[in-house]
């Protein structure tokens, strides 16, 4: 069986030979046991010398498969990109700063071997800040009692996929993509085992704080409609709310006579119901936006280099 070992690349210049050296040691691991192996890194546009190093890994060895893009197209269309470039049977998708350990490729290839079509790695909280656990917890809580489809807390990108599933996600050619939701929503086989993460070993972190507010609006926003429908129940109570108060008003006045209308009360309406309008604008520019961008049926990303068709000549 090959398996293609799929890993997204974003400045990584000063952990790829450490990587590389890594995920050797498991396909000599593997290779007694009839796995093959080969390794599809595709570099994100990075700014740093990391197609150079790519390009040195592929003259050493000719397992190795690169493609790079054009720019930086952001993970989820490099992770697309591995997809697509990857011939194996089955595939391993996982980052290439070592803070998904090489060493479960092993443990994963056995449970394939049990008949799942995925395999998924979830990473434990141990060593995280309490307040980063809870707010973990309390998005996947929320976000899960909204989507289609169940995210799972710890799970990531990394998994192995069997050539189905590969192919059924490359398949899915939606512009706004959501690897995670994806990978939960074509469904399949599968089973889960934990595992503590690693640190990275050289550079930092590419993700920002605004990155990963986007990234979790994404998750919110790829598969479900129900902050619209939200603004629909909304609008709805809110119309009976005015309904109700203008009833009350209409019978005061009767009952009463008209008296001088509150100027705290007004404002208060005004700017409370100028913020909800605002937001549900929000919402539906959201969705507005993204019908915009599947319209325009532009590629997920481009190819600026790659050796992917001389490395297929070269194998066995």
């Amino acid at each position: 069986m090959l398996i293609s070992i799929v890993a997204p690349c974003y400045n990584e210049e000063a952990v790829l030979d450490r990587f590389h050296e890594e995920v050797q040691k498991v396909a000599e691991e593997l290779l007694p046991l009839g796995h093959d192996m080969e390794f599809v890194y595709v570099d994100d546009g990075s700014r740093d010398r990391t197609l150079t190093v790519l390009r040195r890994l592929a003259d050493l060895d000719s397992r190795v498969r690169y493609v790079s893009l054009s720019r930086n197209f952001g993970k989820e269309a490099a992770l697309l990109a591995g997809l697509r470039h990857a011939s194996g049977d089955s595939v391993v998708v996982m980052d290439a700063d070592l803070q998904h350990p090489p060493a479960l490729i092993t443990r994963m290839v056995e449970l394939r071997a049990q008949g799942y079509d995925q395999v998924i790695a979830r990473r434990t909280r141990t060593g995280d800040k309490l307040t980063r656990t809870l707010a973990a917890r309390l998005y996947y809580r929320l976000v899960n009692r909204l989507v289609d489809v169940r995210l799972v807390d710890g799970v990531g990108d990394f998994r192995l996929l069997s050539r189905r599933v590969v192919d059924a996600v490359v398949n899915l050619t939606e512009y706004n993509r959501f690897s995670k939701g994806l990978f939960a929503w074509v469904g399949f086989p599968g089973t889960t085992f934990e595992y503590e993460n690693a640190a990275r070993e050289a550079g930092r972190s590419s993700w920002s704080m605004r990155g990963l507010l986007n990234y979790g609006l994404d998750g919110l926003l790829s598969f479900n409609n129900r902050p619209l429908r939200a603004a629909l129940h909304l609008g709805m109570v809110l119309l009976l709310i005015a309904g109700l108060y203008t009833a009350w008003i209409v019978g005061a006045a009767l009952v009463n006579g008209v008296q001088t209308p509150g100027y705290v009360t007004i404002i208060t309406a005004v700017t409370g119901l100028a913020g909800v309008q605002m937001i549900m604008l929000g919402v539906i520019g959201e969705y507005t936006g993204r019908i915009y961008y599947e319209v325009k049926g532009r590629p997920h990303f481009l190819v600026k280099a790659t050796n992917v068709e001389r490395a297929k000549d070269l194998i066995p």
